[in-house]
């Protein structure tokens, strides 16, 4: 269904079937706040977003949405105009509007890997200190097992008003996420408060009356819900990269191993795709964190530590190919990569692939000339002037010693081989996302590497 026809039907719901509207603030307007504040607007509810950040929060007000996300600028731009989403600084003019406070705040992995809780508790603070009568503080961001709890704790530290914690994490994909606000598989709702559970009912009953299931928990099994959800995802494509390495081993072909395991609906096909690793703001951090949780605990998460380590080394398995095919010296060697995010339809580079292999390369001398349109000014924002960027796929070839692929944007898929190997100085390709049937490049002359499959010389 398009999104569109989504927010055409939930707006029919709320007219004619009279849900009731919230007065909802979400504070954090990173990725998940700002794609989960305007899909509760787009539900008809009034929503208060809050940051920090004047210049960011002037420039929402504006119009301008200060992520990529494909199709979040049509909705973010509707429901301003609707005068149902707004964008403030202050946190109390928001609470004091507010019946729900959703807190979508960022948990960066620490030095030991565990999650970094000092901003939710920062806010939930500020919260007891503020509120004047009973609020729902909705956990949004990926937390700890327990964090409810402490949650609680803090606010309970600084007043006598009543309240209530709720576990609510998102499963939104980087680049599908409007999709998937909009059409989520189901709801996990954690909480043992009727009052709370009746309130986040009434938010989600959009989605319910169409066939969206709400499931409701405990607050401790919502909160690992998340961590096992994206945990179980990271060692599915970590597998799927194992086997695509042992197929190169033997001889075996990686898509067609692939499309026989995927058909398998115990299995799917989905999260199948061997590459360059997986990277984001999410398996990357949610993986440590869960190791970490659990050595608190005198657990070992043994096949996440496997995980783990398997994933930073194929991040750059494509380094050491590179390197034999030109006899083990980089030095001088022009490097051209397309693309720097850490997976296509996103701006979003942490723990991108490209990074560690951009890491790398310079540390044994070879130049790098890398095109993306939509991630290089993140990148431009780490790195400067250590990389040249181009402004189109084809301008990145110029003279060129071998092309490396690290991100599987659409416009890469068909490219013109004739083109490319007047461009560059020496006609090598190694893809670390499978872009090209075997069969297109196959009578091109181009010495072609992926993973998984033969190379085709």
């Amino acid at each position: 269904m398009k999104i569109r026809q989504q927010a055409v039907i939930y707006l029919y719901l709320h007219r004619f079937i009279k849900l009731r509207i919230l007065n909802i603030t979400i504070v954090g307007t990173g990725y998940v706040g700002l794609v989960t504040g305007t899909t509760l607007a787009e539900l008809g509810n009034t929503v208060y977003c809050v940051d920090i950040d004047a210049k960011k929060v002037e420039t929402m007000k504006q119009g301008t949405v200060p992520i990529y996300e494909p199709g979040l600028e049509e909705m973010f731009l509707r429901n301003i105009q609707a005068q149902r989403l707004f964008f403030t600084t202050d946190l109390k003019e928001a609470l004091d509007k507010s019946e729900v406070i959703y807190l979508a705040l960022p948990t960066p992995p620490g030095e030991d890997g565990s999650a970094d809780l000092s901003y939710v508790l920062s806010v939930a603070n500020n919260i007891g200190e503020l509120m004047t009568e009973y609020k729902v503080i909705v956990n949004k961001s990926t937390v700890p097992v327990g964090t409810a709890d402490t949650v609680r704790a803090t606010i309970s530290g600084k007043t006598q008003i009543p309240f209530d914690v709720v576990s609510n994490p998102e499963f939104l994909r980087e680049g599908f996420a409007v999709e998937d606000s909009m059409n989520p598989a189901r709801v996990v709702v954690g909480s043992e408060s009727e009052r709370a559970k009746e309130i986040m009912a009434k938010i989600y009953q959009p989605f319910t009356n169409t066939g969206i299931p709400i499931i409701f928990m405990d607050e401790k099994s919502s909160e690992l819900t998340k961590y096992a959800a994206n945990s179980f995802l990271a060692v599915k494509i970590t597998f799927m990269n194992e086997i695509a390495n042992y197929c190169e081993k033997v001889g075996a072909d990686v898509d067609k191993v692939r499309l026989g395991m995927g058909s398998d609906d115990r299995i799917g096909h989905r999260f199948l795709f061997p590459g360059i690793g997986y990277g984001g703001s999410c398996f990357p951090k949610d993986v440590k964190a869960l190791i970490k949780s659990g050595k608190q605990e005198d657990f070992d998460f043994q096949i996440l530590e496997a995980t783990e380590n398997v994933n930073q080394a194929q991040k750059v398995i494509l380094v050491s190919e590179i390197e034999k095919y030109f006899g083990g010296n980089l030095q001088g060697k022009k490097i051209a990569m397309w693309g720097l995010a850490f997976k296509a339809n996103t701006d979003d580079i942490r723990e991108a692939s490209s990074l560690d292999n951009i890491k790398i390369l310079l540390e044994k001398g070879a130049t790098i000339t890398a095109y993306d349109s939509i991630a290089e000014e993140n990148v431009r924002r780490i790195l400067n002037d250590q990389i040249s960027y181009a402004q189109d796929m084809y301008s990145a070839l110029e003279n060129a010693d071998c092309l490396l692929i690290a991100t599987e944007w659409s416009e890469f898929k068909n490219p013109n081989f004739n083109l490319m190997a007047e461009k560059m100085n020496n006609k090598a390709i190694f893809d670390g996302r499978n872009m090209f049937a075997l069969e297109q490049v196959e009578d091109s002359g181009f010495y072609y590497k992926s993973i998984g499959r033969k190379t085709v010389k």
